[in-house]
């Protein structure tokens, strides 16, 4: 007998009820769409990792997506647990390098998990009625009883010489009680209209299929896609005091003030400098400026 909290017992929760892959499939994957395939699993350890294995043998626009992972990924190879069915936990391949459609040059392929962040939040803004604000380069953040905190992040990867398997993964369902840490949120927990995961989920590969679009329409230009004025206007991290955690233990504190034409964070000192930054990790030290 199947235990009741198996991860493929679709009854173990009547709250979180499965994905319908069937209806999923006819709803994105269809002729001249970006979604050339559309697969759930009951449990994985990451869909990353599982899709980039394969990304030599796929077209773009293979679709991958777990009701639970027990070994997901963010950002500086930090876990992403969950209960099963309480979120969103996608990956999809993607393809910019592909010379037989024009490919976009790498240089700009770091706009891509701020792509995602700008199409998730787009999505739940209309389908969750949840304000879901940005901050660099990569979570996404909900109010929660008036505090921002964490519901979801996203995860980029280069696999094979010209694809890239991007990673999203997104609290839905979670109860204060469930939460992996205490500056984590939900949709639940952020007041969404809806936590019915299949239209949620339709809606952001929806978005997501249409800002890559016009991103790669525009040979991957940020501004000409309207993609960096558009992450500029929902990035909490602009206009706040941030401390960038750089590599080799570094640091740096000052005020966010843009993100570059290559999607960097650019940190004003209180020497008077500027300094884009890269990568590394980002800390808010106080609210935005009004």
């Amino acid at each position: 007998m199947t235990s009741p909290d198996a991860a493929d017992n679709r009854w173990s929760d009547l709250d979180r009820p499965p994905l319908n892959a069937t209806a999923l499939r006819r709803a994105l994957v269809r002729p001249g769409s970006l979604w050339t395939s559309l697969d759930v699993v009951a449990a994985t350890g990451s869909t990353n990792t599982d899709l980039a294995a394969r990304a030599d043998t796929l077209p773009e626009g293979a679709v991958l997506v777990a009701e639970a992972q027990d070994t997901g990924r963010g950002r500086l190879d930090r876990r992403w647990n969950a209960p099963a069915r309480s979120g969103i936990f996608v990956s999809v391949l993607l393809k910019p390098g592909d010379p037989d459609r024009g490919p976009v040059p790498t240089e700009r392929w770091g706009w891509l998990p701020l792509l995602a962040g700008v199409a998730v939040a787009t999505a739940l803004s209309r389908a969750a009625g949840v304000d879901t604000a940005l901050k660099w380069p990569n979570d996404l953040l909900v109010t929660v009883d008036g505090e921002e905190r964490k519901a979801g992040g996203i995860l980029a990867e280069r696999a094979g010489a010209d694809a890239v398997v991007l990673g999203i993964g997104l609290n839905v369902t979670l109860r204060a009680d469930e939460l992996p840490v205490p500056g984590a949120g939900s949709l639940a927990l952020a007041g969404a209209v809806t936590t019915d995961r299949d239209p949620l989920l339709r809606a952001v590969l929806r978005s997501l299929e249409q800002w890559y679009g016009d991103w790669r329409a525009s040979g991957g230009d940020p501004m000409v896609s309207r993609l960096q004025s558009t992450y500029a206007a929902g990035c909490s991290t602009l206009g706040r005091t941030v401390r960038a955690l750089l590599p080799g233990d570094r640091e740096l504190v000052g005020e966010a003030v843009a993100v570059d034409g290559d999607g960097r964070l650019v940190i004003a000192t209180a020497g008077g400098t500027r300094q884009a930054v890269g990568a590394g990790d980002i800390v808010h030290l106080r609210p935005a400026a009004d």
